[in-house]
Parts: C-alpha cells; structure tokens; sequence
C-alpha cells in the first residue's frame, strides 16, 4: 500500500490533503521546506491551500507539518496559529532536530529544501 493509499484509508481526509502528508513525509529531520516549495511539489499553485492541510493534520508527528515554513524564512505557522504556545512548540520541535531561527528567520539556508 502507498503513503497515499494508508493515509486515505486511516482517517477520512481529501486525496489532496493525502497528496500533502505523502510529499512531507518525504522531508527528513533537520530540513524545512516552504508551503510554496512543498506545493509545487505536489503540483498545486496554493501555499495556503497546503497550509489549510497542514492545519488539519491528524498524523502529526508522523506528518511533520513543522517542518514547513514560510517563503521569507520565517517559521510561519503552527496548528492554525501564528503566534503563543503552538509557534513556540513548532520552534522546539525544529531545534530537536538541529533547524533554528535566528531573529525571527532560518538561521542556515542551506536547510531549506526549495
């Protein structure tokens, strides 16, 4: 069974949103990717149509919605949040993993998968 087909099957989510969490799955520990990036990897023009995916993401942390940021190099959002508790556990998850920011941006580039 493919990434796609486990997680359709799993919880009831759109085959978008499986489009989504198969392609971020495939982002390993210690990367970051944009929502522009990741969309266009799944052949979709809308950042916030994969944030909007993010947002709702049952499979957290086996999808690794914090590993997307923002095309700026900010972190972006988290669990629907931009700011608080959900921004300040998404910046914890990404520094276990070696990924920080640094006043307010992505400390080293070369992290960023575009």
């Amino acid at each position: 069974m493919t990434n796609r087909q486990t997680l359709k099957t799993e919880h009831s989510i759109s085959p978008f949103a499986a489009r989504v969490y198969a392609a971020l799955k495939r982002i390993p520990r210690g990367r970051v990717i944009t929502y522009a990036a990741l969309a266009a990897r799944i052949g979709c023009r809308s950042p916030r149509a994969v944030g909007q995916a993010l947002r709702a993401n049952p499979f957290a942390p086996d999808v690794p919605c914090h590993r997307v940021i923002a095309s700026d190099l900010t972190p972006g959002g988290f669990a629907g949040r931009t700011a608080g508790p959900e921004l300040k556990r998404k910046l914890r998850l990404l520094a276990s993993e070696g990924v920080l920011f640094r006043d307010g941006f992505l400390a080293e580039h070369r992290r960023a998968i575009r």
